[in-house]
């Protein structure tokens, strides 16, 4: 099955709602979501790198190509200050 992901803007992000559920439902990939993240952050701070963070708000899944600035226990911080809540996060690449 293929799974469709909206292209959003981060500036975009700011205007989404979020639910409080967890799109991801498996521990190991709960963890490996985590790891993904802070590889992010670190391309993101040293190299300034782009990555694709596809994520779910509460009408559909959409994914944005930006820079990951700091990622803390429950959100992930992109470049001006937008931020998506972790636990509606599929994965980052």
């Amino acid at each position: 099955m293929i799974t469709y992901f909206e292209i959003v803007e981060k500036e975009n992000i700011q205007s989404l709602k979020f639910p409080n559920s967890d799109v991801l439902n498996d521990n190991e990939a709960i963890y490996q979501r985590k790891n993904e993240l802070n590889r992010a952050q670190a391309l993101g701070n040293l190299e300034h790198s782009k990555i694709k963070i596809f994520f779910e708000d509460n009408q559909s899944k959409k994914v944005v190509e930006t820079t990951v600035w700091a990622v803390t226990d429950n959100t992930v911080v992109l470049k001006q200050g937008f931020a998506i809540p972790i636990n509606r996060i599929f994965r980052s690449v």
